[in-house]
């Protein structure tokens, strides 16, 4: 209900129940308070000197609005402190009380109410009373004020437990909804974080699989055209490319059956302990297994087979090597790996530069290539454009800084910085 006694969101007169339990409800106790006060108003015409079938009308009628006690609390209250003097309407009283202080009625014109119709009962038993015996006064005044407060105290108080208990019940009932919302929201906030997560996993995935496969598999093709050019003219290199075109290839092979096998490992159920400790995505252990990776120390193997490819590649190597973290040595690696792949197969017979510095707190690389030659034929390598911006995704994932693209010269340079931690 409202400050007025109105129901909030039920419809005006005469439909303003919410139930049709509470519309039966009222409409029985409308009904016999106005057979009470009908009754009662028999005796308040004797009193009244009016006509008889006239004091029963008004008695119907005075009963009868109690069927309004849910949309006017207020008005039924007094209503029933109105009629008092003519000694009717004690259901009316009684239940008109209890109903407005259930209600949403602010508590100061509920106390004033109540006291009203403390005062006008006190009055009309203490009249009628010393009119009708004979008795001490002390007696009287007893007895009008136990009646008074026995008929205006207990539905009072009854109405605000009441109100008081149906409020509680309304806050817990709003609160279970905000709470369930709560929960569907952290639901959906949790599945698109999930979804995050697999997208991040499938996008290491690939990255790892391009980084490990693209570079073997550019060499391949890079011997393959040098073993068809030189077939006819020179066997014996022919066969040395043949077999370095063998080596790629079991390597590129064996590189994939262990990133195979991680992932089939991964797969394996695990127990619900080992499921709530488990932190990182499969795509962690995959990738982020950088003590397996490899590292620094194994660029000069790497530049060692794009020379044996027929590039020529100079490395330069500044400061004293230090002890990196092992994602920082992976991913300086494969920096180095694509660049060289990307020269592989968009800068045939040019000459190519590998710098490598150690600092305090980090380590840089760079691969520069110079303009092609124009005497080298195209390898016809396939590029998906992916492996610039894998690059960068590696080195800005780890926190340090990635920049890429063409020299004055008409070369191309990768160049990135990564902290040592």
């Amino acid at each position: 209900m409202t400050s007025t006694g109105d129901v909030e969101g039920r419809a005006g007169p005469p439909l303003w129940w919410a139930r049709r339990r509470d519309a039966v409800v009222d409409v029985g106790l409308g009904v016999v308070s106005a057979v009470e006060c009908a009754w009662e108003g028999v005796a308040f015409a004797g009193e009244a000197g009016v006509p008889t079938a006239v004091g029963v009308l008004f008695g119907f009628l005075v009963g009868a609005t109690l069927v309004l006690r849910r949309r006017w609390p207020v008005a039924v209250v007094l209503v029933g402190i109105a009629v008092a003097p003519a000694a009717m309407g004690f259901l009316l009283g009684v239940v008109g009380l209890y109903t407005l202080a259930s209600s949403e009625v602010p508590r100061r014109i509920t106390a004033t109410l109540a006291s009203m119709t403390l005062a006008a009962t006190f009055v009309v038993m203490y009249l009628r009373t010393r009119s009708d015996v004979e008795a001490d006064h002390l007696l009287v005044v007893s007895l009008s004020g136990f009646v008074a407060v026995a008929l205006t105290v207990p539905p009072v108080l009854f109405g605000l437990y009441i109100g008081a208990r149906r409020r509680l019940m309304e806050s817990l009932q709003e609160r279970a909804d905000s709470l369930e919302r709560e929960l569907s929201l952290l639901a959906d906030r949790a599945e698109e974080r999930a979804e995050w997560a697999r997208k991040e996993e499938r996008t290491r995935i690939a990255r790892e699989m391009h980084d490990v496969v693209a570079h073997r598999v550019s060499l391949m093709v890079v011997h393959a055209a040098a073993l068809e050019a030189i077939a006819a003219k020179d066997p014996a290199r022919a066969a040395k490319n043949a077999a370095l075109v063998g080596d790629m290839g079991r390597q590129a092979l064996t590189e994939l059956r262990e990133m195979l096998g991680v992932l089939r490992a991964a797969e394996k159920p695990a127990r619900p302990v080992e499921q709530r400790e488990r932190v990182r995505p499969v795509a962690v252990a995959l990738v982020g297994s950088f003590d397996d990776g490899p590292s620094l120390d194994a660029l000069e193997v790497l530049v060692g087979q794009s020379r044996a490819a027929g590039m020529t590649v100079e490395m330069v190597v500044h400061g004293q090597g230090a002890a990196y973290a092992a994602e920082v040595e992976q991913t300086a690696y494969r920096v180095v790996q694509e660049a060289l792949t990307n020269c592989h197969k968009h800068a045939p017979g040019a000459q190519v530069t590998v710098r490598l510095a150690h600092r305090d707190r980090e380590v840089a690389m760079q691969v520069e290539n110079g303009p092609c030659d124009g005497k080298a034929a195209e390898p016809g390598l396939p590029s998906g454009g992916n492996g610039l911006v894998g690059m960068r995704e590696r080195v800005l994932g780890l926190g340090g800084v990635f920049v890429s693209g063409p020299t004055d010269e008409g070369g191309f340079k990768v160049s990135a910085v990564l902290p040592a931690g």
